[in-house]
């Protein structure tokens, strides 16, 4: 084996490329978290791994440009890694909630628009390259992400609040408990925060989304 093909295998194993697989592996994390913990601990987790792999989102790209070990690879698997992050942690708010149409139907919207663009991407084969991450696409990314973490947070406030109220149901104490108050508020303003968020973030993900067809149809249009 030569030394030049060597050389890209040695590629793929960047720290960039190491980052963007634990990100991909942690996706499922989130959902095996609550397997094996209760509710309250189970969103505190998911939350933790779900902002831990976001951070990781960012540090890879950085690194990648930084260090000039950008790779088709990397390339590839970032948008794959990311897209599975959102759309089992939307799996399990959406699963663990109370089914709201205001909830659900963001979800439905991102989670439509993620699995027709990648379908898209793997159609045009070669000539995916045309479809080029856009910063609107970018922005969409975060605001997807900051608005699951809202979410999560909500579930850890309203679980702590369920806690608490039981604890002073048995204690016989007032319910005007300040630490109970707090967190029934933080139940409030994750819940309509984290709604409005996500929200905000199916749009986006349905102008990118928009933008990524336009793109594309010249290449799909059939030859005369």
């Amino acid at each position: 084996i030569s030394e030049n093909e060597i050389r890209p295998r040695r590629m793929i194993w960047t720290i960039p490329n190491i980052l963007t697989i634990v990100r991909l592996l942690a996706a499922p994390g989130i959902a095996i978290m609550f397997l094996y913990f209760n509710r309250l601990h189970a969103d505190w987790f998911a939350l933790i791994l779900f902002i831990s792999a976001a951070i990781t989102d960012w540090f890879d790209g950085f690194l990648a440009r930084t260090l000039k070990q950008e790779t088709k690879f990397g390339r590839m698997l970032d948008p794959i890694a990311d897209k599975a992050m959102v759309i089992i942690a939307l799996l399990i708010i959406v699963g663990y909630s109370s089914m709201s149409p205001w909830l659900v139907l963001p979800a439905t919207l991102i989670i439509f628009r993620e699995v027709c663009v990648s379908g898209l991407r793997e159609f045009l084969g070669k000539d995916a390259g045309s479809l080029t991450v856009t910063a609107l696409a970018k922005w969409k990314t975060t605001a997807q992400m900051i608005a699951i973490a809202t979410l999560f947070s909500q579930g850890i406030f309203e679980h702590h609040s369920a806690l608490l109220l039981l604890e002073l149901e048995a204690k016989g104490n007032s319910l005007e408990d300040a630490e109970l108050s707090w967190t029934m508020l933080g139940t409030i303003w994750a819940g309509h925060l984290g709604l409005w968020l996500l929200w905000g973030a199916a749009l986006l993900t349905l102008l990118t989304g928009w933008d990524y067809f336009q793109k594309a149809l010249p290449l799909l249009k059939e030859k005369a």
